[in-house]
């Protein structure tokens, strides 16, 4: 029967190294139960801010009906179906119905010809729609008159219009109406309908979803063109609609149901996207019209990325803890063979050690593990179902001790470390087994790629298994340029060299090399892909803008080139023009090529080369478009690939001609390109043409745009500029066109990177960097310091001896750098390259692109990484030392020899 007392007093001895066990296992309890929730937080909060960078009305649904007819049968229509607003969202899936933040239902007449003296007044030609809606006296306040109420059927129907659309159309307080009936007309349409305007209203927040419905109730819908009518929408009473139905004009219903942007579970994206999916198809006869899936779906595809690059620095990170928990067992057991070897001298079983050891970590691993859990549980953010992880977790650790025992020899230690002890087959064919492993796990991975939203387990390992293997065939490798080493300094003068050179070569380092290896390799990782997202996040802001700014609007006057270069901080501005839709011709005359249609985008390439160049963008114009102005022939044209395919096809590689603001320009394949700046990511059809080159005309090219490269541009300054160059063209010509229907666009390029790196998953992506950068060089570091702490006793008894024959401190120390610099710096560099070729490998399977806005994330080499390398080298050595002499100072180095008994 095992003695809880003597169990207790056993640790109580080696409290150090059960500490260090104990403290192993709470921080892995920690990780599985605190990591968890805090990526959970950074999706939730990533996930409101994506949904409120969206409009809110994408954050609805609605139900709608086509034309429905009513009969006097003493049934009102409109309350019938007013019901149907609270049944319609209590048969929503549970996981919708519980986003479900504001609902509205409204019942309508379609907008038929409205007449009245106050129209013909201004000769306005206007079509209004009848409508009932839920809270309008809620969410709106009156500004005249009164709330339409039901009036006997002789009398006119009652209305309230906004006060806005009442003005723009010259009604007021008591404007009398006749509505037409609908078109087309039959016999049975209903007679014209008397209306008077009876009062006059406005929101109390113009923001409310309230006013969201179409055709909006604020504002008219303004004509399409020349001869239509303007629309407007009234609000009338439910009983006057369903009489109006009654007399023959269709209703048509809608249900709409607002989705709170904070009532959306990140850990519940698959289920939404499902539910609504399943709304669709159920969705009763009734139409279901809904945006919310898209910028769901956007940011699932984001959060699943995110998902399996966490899970590569996951793995890192347990499968290095995992390697310090076989250290910590393998110290202790280390520290007590002396005890285990007297238990099997006086008769007791292999498994008496291994039953004393396990009962020691079940002593001490349970309350480490529940501590950790509960720690782990006061983070902030959602929990993860990682229970059951936290507990196989907790299994292993407390496994760990017993089977280290098991495994330790119990016999005297001898000489382990000579370099000439050769290996044994089966330790030889089970290396050979992992490096074939790693590399089939590589290929498999892929070839096949990943499922989204799943943790692979193949991913999982394949970083751990290229960790191992590059630390295996470090292991052996790096002990013979350590002998000619050896050998070197055994021919000069003093012995530091050739003692710390022997030592370092004979050492047998397996298990502490292949943490080491993994800890910095996940740290490396880390700082390789935050390096590479970033850069790509970089060429995907100058992608938009190539520039510091970039202005965009309808048709730009040319001379605003001057004026914006006239603005404090401008110092060049550059037009370009850009136009969808253009058809490619065989002639000047204008002779159909019978293909797809293009994107026209001009830009003036040196000036372009010039900006980018001064804006320090990641931009490279090509050839092409530097061709120098009054040239001759084709214009030389960089396209897309899909468009140089046609053209060639149709033999007009060398001449072709393709339309832009009414001019024809000839053009030749000069380059292909799979994109360019200042068009869609994913644009396939594109003509891209020189600015400087284009030949005179009598109407030149008028720019939809300009580049701007300066210091400290105010971004209002140029939106005045730019509204001022296209009310000029508007205006200036022989024929005044109307004023544009907005202003201009102004993008920076700092604004557009911002935004580049914001919102989405990004939080979630950055936390995991840098919680895996961090966590790797703390966990090399302690795998470091398990490293020299294992082979303290014996450096001691070393330093003892040398010490005797006259060596001093000052050459202990040059010794101890010289033994430890190799193991740390092989042990450096080989994590750096696993961290190097990490994202190398597995680039192609990481949907990276989700945090670049679509732009291909390239893996390149950075400078930077070798300065932290050899930082973190001489960290690294800095700290082992610091850790043995640390260690020299408590064990009392004069009596080392008389402690000893591995002498």
């Amino acid at each position: 029967m095992v003695s809880i007392g003597a169990v207790a007093r056993r640790v109580r001895a080696y409290g150090g190294q059960f500490l260090l066990l104990a403290t192993l296992t709470l921080v892995t309890t920690l990780v599985i139960s605190g990591v968890p929730r805090i990526v959970n937080g950074h999706a939730q909060e990533g996930l409101r801010a994506h949904l409120d960078a969206v409009a809110p009305q994408q954050r609805d649904v609605t139900y709608s009906t086509g034309a429905l007819a009513a009969t006097d049968n003493g049934t009102s229509l409109v309350a019938a179906h007013e019901g149907d607003l609270a049944a319609i969202e209590s048969a929503m899936p549970p996981v919708v119905r519980r986003m479900v933040e504001q609902r509205w239902y409204a019942g309508e007449t379609s907008a038929s010809r409205v007449r009245g003296p106050d129209l013909a007044a201004k000769n306005l030609l206007v079509d209004l729609g009848l409508r009932s809606v839920t809270g309008i006296q809620e969410a709106g306040t009156l500004v005249e008159g009164r709330w339409p109420a039901d009036v006997p059927k002789d009398e006119p129907v009652q209305v309230a219009l906004a006060a806005d659309v009442a003005r723009t159309l010259n009604l007021r307080l008591g404007s009398r109406l006749t509505l037409a009936a609908p078109e087309p007309l039959t016999p049975d349409s209903p007679p014209p309908t008397p209306i008077t305007v009876v009062g006059l209203f406005a929101p109390r927040d113009g923001a409310d979803g309230f006013w969201d419905g179409l055709p909006p109730l604020l504002r008219i819908v303004e004509p399409v063109g020349d001869g239509e009518p303007f629309i407007a929408v009234g609000v009338v009473d439910g009983a006057a609609l369903n009489r109006q139905a009654v007399a023959g004009r269709p209703l048509t219903f809608s249900w709409r149901y607002r989705m709170g942007a904070d009532r959306i579970d990140a850990r519940e994206l698959d289920q939404v996207l499902d539910a609504l999916q399943q709304m669709t198809r159920e969705a009763a006869g009734r139409n279901l019209v809904q945006g919310l899936d898209i910028p769901l779906r956007q940011f699932s595809a984001e959060v699943d990325s995110a998902r399996t690059v966490l899970g590569v620095i996951a793995a890192g990170v347990l499968a290095t803890l995992a390697g310090l928990v076989v250290l910590a067992a393998g110290l202790l057991v280390r520290r007590r063979r002396a005890e285990f070897t007297l238990l099997r001298a006086r008769g007791g079983a292999r498994t008496t050690s291994a039953g004393r050891s396990l009962a020691e970590a079940l002593l001490v691993v349970p309350p480490a593990a529940v501590l950790g859990w509960l720690v782990g549980g006061l983070v902030p953010g959602a929990p993860g179902e990682t229970r059951w992880y936290a507990l196989a977790a907790a299994v292993l650790v407390a496994a760990a001790l017993p089977v280290a025992t098991l495994a330790a020899s119990t016999g005297g230690a001898g000489r382990r470390d000579l370099v000439r002890a050769r290996p044994s087959a089966r330790r030889l064919t089970v290396e050979a087994g992992l490096l074939v492993l790693a590399g089939l796990a590589v290929v498999l991975l892929r070839r096949r790629g990943l499922t989204p939203g799943e943790v692979d387990p193949l991913l999982v390992s394949v970083p751990v298994l290229l960790a191992v293997a590059a630390a295996l065939v470090a292991m052996r490798v790096y002990p013979w340029p350590l002998r000619l080493v050896s050998r070197l300094a055994a021919r000069a003068r003093g012995s530091v060299a050739f003692l710390g050179t022997a030592r370092a070569g004979r050492s047998v380092v397996a298990v502490p090399l292949v943490v080491v290896v993994l800890a910095i390799a996940t740290a490396a990782f880390c700082a390789v892909t935050a390096a590479a997202i970033e850069a790509s996040r970089d060429r995907a802001a100058s992608r938009v803008v190539p520039a510091d700014a970039l202005i965009l609007g309808e048709r730009i006057a040319a001379d605003t080139g001057a004026e914006l270069e006239r603005l404090p901080g401008v110092r060049a501005a550059s037009p370009v023009l850009r136009e969808a839709g253009q058809r490619l011709a065989k002639d000047a005359i204008g002779t159909e090529a019978r293909l797809g249609g293009v994107t026209v985008l001009m830009v003036d390439g040196p000036a372009l080369a010039r900006m980018a160049r001064e804006a320090d963008v990641d931009v490279t114009v090509p050839a092409a478009l530097l061709a120098p102005a009054g040239g001759s022939g084709p214009l030389p044209a960089v396209v897309s690939p899909t468009v140089a395919a046609e053209l060639a096809d149709a033999g007009l590689t060398g001449s072709a001609f393709v339309s832009a603001q009414g001019q024809r320009y000839e053009f030749r394949v000069a380059e292909r390109a799979e994109s360019f700046p200042l068009l869609r990511a994913d644009s396939a059809r594109f003509v891209v043409l020189p600015w400087q080159a284009l030949p005179r005309r009598d109407y030149a090219a008028v720019p939809t745009g300009f580049l701007v490269a300066g210091d400290d541009l105010d971004a209002e300054a140029l939106r005045r500029a730019g509204d001022a160059g296209q009310s000029r063209f508007q205006t200036g010509g022989t024929v005044a066109g109307r004023e544009p229907p907005r202003g201009v666009e102004v993008l920076t390029y700092a604004d557009t990177r911002r935004q580049v790196g914001e919102g989405g998953a990004n939080g979630v992506l950055a936390f995991g960097f840098t919680a895996g950068a961090a966590g790797g060089t703390a966990l090399g570091l302690l795998a470091i310091a398990f490293t020299v702490l294992a082979g303290a006793r014996e450096r001691g008894q070393v330093l003892s001896r040398l010490r005797t024959l006259g060596l001093s401190r000052r050459q202990w120390r040059g010794l101890l750098l010289v033994e430890l610099a190799p193991l740390v710096g092989v042990s450096v560099l080989t994590g750096a390259l696993v961290g190097t070729a990490l994202p190398l490998l597995l680039n192609p399977v990481l949907g990276l692109s989700a945090f670049t806005d679509g732009v291909q994330v390239r893996v390149a080499f950075e400078p930077g990484l070798v300065a932290a390398v050899v930082a973190l080298g001489a960290l690294a050595l800095g700290f082992a030392v610091a850790v043995e002499a640390l260690n020299n100072r408590r064990m009392r180095l004069g009596e080392v020899l008389r402690l000893g008994e591995e002498n």
